[in-house]
């Protein structure tokens, strides 16, 4: 009698056995213990920070979420780590980095071969990547917004799935979170259909279902600035 494994059962049972998968599987959990990150919810530069972290493959990393009501990114704890009082604050072991742009580049370049690769090895792909991670900041003025909407949508009626191309990359870390809190505002997509259907995959992946800002499941906000402003 021949008896055949899944190819998931016979690959399951080789990492728990397998003494280099074992020893890599230390690794990564060692790896996930050394970082920290102090973060707040519902900021943009943290959640930059956040997607970036799940992407590399880091959910089980260590954290504190701070309240900005209570100042909390004042307190000597982060001071001592960040002399500015802000959040996200990251520290790698004895390396500390604060800046969320910064922070998403540290994991990139330190873990590039670990989870999800942000920014692509080819020339061209990662030309249009750092491009539109650098591009990827709306104007405050709600006056131009629509010039920065349309800008986008017609971004991605060229690029199709994601802001880059077919995959989630960086410049997605970076231009999500600003989505994600304009329709939180009361931003409507309807004008925008290749923005409205990124918005609405982008949210179906796991990384963001796992970073979604806790008070933005439990309520709704108060404040929608932008609802009827296009």
């Amino acid at each position: 009698m021949i008896i055949s494994m899944s190819p998931y059962l016979t690959k399951s049972l080789f990492q728990r056995t397998h003494p280099l998968f074992r020893q890599l599987n230390c690794s990564l959990a060692t790896m996930a213990e050394d970082v920290f990150l102090y973060w707040a919810s519902g900021s943009v530069p943290c959640w930059k920070a956040m997607l970036a972290l799940e992407e590399k493959g880091f959910s089980r990393y260590k954290n504190k979420m701070i309240s900005f009501d209570k100042k909390e990114e004042k307190s000597p704890e982060i001071l001592k780590l960040n002399p500015r009082g802000q959040v996200p604050t990251f520290t790698h072991g004895t390396i500390v980095v604060n800046e969320s742009s910064a922070i998403c580049e540290y994991l990139e370049s330190t873990f590039k071969e670990k989870g999800t690769q942000l920014v692509p090895s080819g020339r061209n792909e990662r030309a249009l990547v750092l491009q539109r991670m650098y591009e990827a900041t709306f104007s405050k003025k709600t006056k131009s917004l629509k010039e920065e909407l349309d800008r986008w949508d017609g971004y991605l009626g060229q690029t199709g799935a994601f802001i880059a191309g077919p995959n989630f990359t960086m410049a997605d870390v970076y231009f999500f979170p600003f989505v994600g809190f304009g329709v939180w505002l009361g931003l409507g997509l309807d004008k925008f259909p290749n923005l409205k259907a990124y918005y609405e995959r982008a949210c179906t992946r796991p990384s963001v279902k796992a970073t979604w800002p806790p008070d933005w499941k439990e309520n709704k906000s108060s404040m929608t600035p932008l609802a009827g402003h296009l």
